[in-house]
């Protein structure tokens, strides 16, 4: 069943999607009066809704039973630093199938791309899309890109269990480490970028209470690091 964002304000007597939404249910999927589809509003509550009428800017619609299913634990925070080309776009796609609640784009010493503006809403679109494809009904705050030791700075924004991806010395496996944290509800993962942290940014996670893992003796391209790190802690933690 077709899947459109209904933001929770909009949830009432009267509820209509408008905008982008409303375009791709009239001129792109040319959905009809009487047909049903699927609304979610982004904060973990979804329903089935029938269609009223069909305009260009506005289709009115009937709200039926609501669900407000449990979010996936852990909350995971994902701290990624920007990768190359278009891989962060594949990393945001597919943190959404796997549950992630918030991505905080970094730029670290070893940063190649500099992300101009107006990418953390192409992130944010590409997010509402893997939304809509797989069912997911949170939609993942998507923050503006931090330089890393501003961001490193902020206790606030280090939420959980700190887990860094680290190619040093005494890192611990990474199954080890989650499973001597046993009932973790909150996670934050901080990958890097192609090159790794600087020694310095490591010594900065280390002392703000991140723990290195690794991620076994291959050498892992950044994308893959930061699925296989999402993939374990949903698999370890979720129920």
């Amino acid at each position: 069943m077709p899947r459109f964002l209904l933001p929770a304000e909009a949830w009432h007597t009267d509820a209509a999607l408008t905008g982008d939404e409303a375009r791709h249910l009239s001129q792109v999927l040319r959905i009809k009066p009487g047909e049903t589809v699927t609304v979610f509003d982004g904060l973990g509550r979804r329903a089935e809704a029938e269609v009223l009428t069909v305009s260009r800017d506005r289709v009115p619609l009937r709200i039926r039973d609501f669900l407000t299913p449990p979010a996936p634990l852990p909350a995971i925070t994902l701290a990624q630093a920007v990768p190359k080309g278009k891989n962060m776009d594949l990393i945001v796609q597919k943190a959404v199938e796997l549950g992630i609640a918030r991505i905080q784009p970094l730029v670290t010493k070893n940063t190649i791309v500099q992300p101009g503006g107006g990418k953390s809403d192409k992130w944010r679109r590409t997010a509402l899309e893997a939304c809509k494809q797989c069912g997911q009904d949170t939609l993942p705050q998507i923050a503006e890109p931090l330089p890393f030791d501003r961001w490193i700075a902020a206790p606030d924004e280090l939420p959980g269990l700190r887990l860094i991806a680290s190619l040093a010395p005494g890192a611990k496996p990474l199954r080890e480490t989650l499973r001597a944290h046993p009932g973790t509800t909150a996670a934050t993962l901080l990958v890097g970028p192609e090159g790794d942290f600087t020694p310095d940014e490591t010594r900065q996670a280390l002392a703000a209470g991140f723990l290195p893992v690794s991620l076994g003796s291959i050498v892992l391209r950044v994308e893959t690091a930061t699925l296989f790190c999402l993939s374990a802690l949903r698999y370890e933690f979720s129920a």
